[in-house]
């Protein structure tokens, strides 16, 4: 533990010490996801109180913990990882219900997003015991925080798309049409399947993070199509764990937006000048403007012929 921590334990004693922490309680606690000056003084409080640490690798854990200078013995750290967390939370819920603290932490960010964790929350609030969340970092919020999405646009959180290539690329159709921004998560080792799956949507915009809060952190702007190049043209940047926002696609225009610049612009300019100025106006095919156009002239009343 370095000198730093030290002072960061003795800071959280005096920030969080004198607030509550109900026994039979199971604390979601968010850890770094990289960066470990990223943790909360309420975190580092609980995960000492606690009675047991639950958490999904007791070995990543364990490391972290000592880094804070937070000592536990190996009885006191349980493992609850996505093989056994139906079984482990059972235990869990046995603990609780005996008066113990329970803090549970994945290997990184929050928990229960999407590493495990959201089964054992369950089993403890079916089982009428109180989990209290202790919130801090998050790859998802850290990255929509870089990004620039437009405001109001909202985001899907979809986090590692299916392993199978058909099923991925599917799975990728799908965000063609999202309105909202999509937030991804993916590993080193399948991170270019991904992005060969993403360049089926072209021009899209993506911010792309990688190793976030880390001493070699990377966050660029990239269209779809082109991520594959970006990858491929430096060797590191294929490594470390990539958290990508896919931005809002563009609105669609409506049909009747284009029908009705159309028509204003027939009243000033030639057909075809109106047509193509339209299709550049709303985007709307320029085929279908040059008929609808066509039609537009077809039901204008006739003039009658001077005498």
């Amino acid at each position: 533990m370095s000198a730093s921590f030290a002072s960061a334990l003795h800071a959280a004693r005096e920030a969080a010490a004198s607030q509550h922490y109900p026994h039979g309680a199971l604390y979601v606690v968010a850890t770094p996801i990289g960066n470990l000056a990223d943790i909360t003084l309420r975190a580092l409080h609980v995960l000492g109180l606690a009675d047991a640490v639950a958490c999904e690798d007791t070995r990543h854990t364990q490391a972290l913990l000592r880094a804070y200078g937070i000592d536990k013995t190996a009885s006191q750290l349980i493992a609850v990882h996505q093989h056994n967390e139906a079984q482990a939370a059972q235990t869990i819920v046995e603990r609780l219900q005996q008066g113990q603290r329970i803090a549970y932490a994945s290997d990184a960010g929050t928990p229960a997003v999407s590493d495990p964790g959201a089964r054992l929350v369950a089993a403890v609030r079916a089982a009428a015991q109180p989990v209290v969340p202790l919130p801090g970092a998050s790859s998802v919020t850290t990255a929509l925080s870089v990004a620039g999405v437009a405001e109001g646009s909202g985001f899907v959180f979809a986090g590692f798309l299916p392993a199978k290539t058909t099923e991925r690329e599917t799975a990728v159709l799908a965000l063609a049409q999202e309105t909202r921004a999509v937030v991804l998560l993916e590993a080193p080792h399948r991170i270019e399947a991904l992005a060969q799956a993403l360049a089926a949507l072209g021009g899209r915009k993506l911010t792309v993070g990688r190793e976030m809060t880390k001493q070699f952190e990377q966050i660029t702007d990239v269209a779809a199509a082109e991520l594959p190049a970006w990858l491929a043209a430096e060797a590191s940047r294929t490594r470390g764990e990539f958290v990508l926002v896919l931005h809002p696609a563009p609105a669609a225009p409506a049909a009747a937006d284009g029908e009705r610049v159309l028509a204003l612009l027939l009243q000033e300019l030639p057909l075809k000048t109106a047509v193509k100025l339209a299709a550049d106006i709303t985007g709307a095919p320029r085929n279908t403007l040059y008929e609808q156009a066509l039609a537009l002239k077809n039901s204008e009343p006739r003039r009658p012929e001077s005498a």
